[in-house]
């Protein structure tokens, strides 16, 4: 099983960086993916949060994420099925900051479990570059814009 936590301080809000990440049409700016949204969030749940699917595309391979819950501290999501990998789980925190409250510290934390044939070490440095290099455009994206 692998596990990845990152941390990143950015200059907004949590509402400002969930309502940024759950806007699936849009989330190719901070990863290095294509999405579709397949499948609408819930009734009565936040717009691209619970119940809502997407379909991820990724160096030419294709599979799907059900968003498993949403609210103003967390994002919760999984792959559905065993490709590309298995068991796969994302958890995104938002923290506001003790120090600045237009400043929110952003933990994303995931587990999987890699095909028996890729070596572990080599899924976990690429998930683990993917995710630094969203977090980082992440930050970019919120450079001068709190409101």
């Amino acid at each position: 099983m692998i596990q990845i936590t990152l941390k990143q301080k950015i200059a907004a809000t949590p509402l400002q960086v969930r309502d940024a990440l759950l806007d699936h049409a849009q989330l190719e700016r901070f990863f290095n993916a294509k999405f579709v949204l397949l499948k609408k969030q819930n009734e009565g749940e936040i717009i691209g949060g619970k119940g809502a699917i997407r379909q991820v595309i990724m160096a030419g391979v294709r599979f799907e994420e059900r968003i498993i819950s949403a609210d103003s501290n967390h994002i919760s999501y999984q792959i559905i099925g065993n490709k590309p990998v298995a068991e796969h789980r994302g958890d995104i925190y938002f923290c506001v900051s003790d120090n600045a409250p237009t400043s929110t510290e952003v933990t994303y934390n995931i587990r999987c479990k890699t095909p028996w044939w890729l070596p572990s070490l080599v899924v976990k440095f690429f998930i683990k570059k993917d995710i630094a290099q969203a977090l980082n455009k992440l930050k970019a994206n919120f450079k001068g814009n709190i409101s």
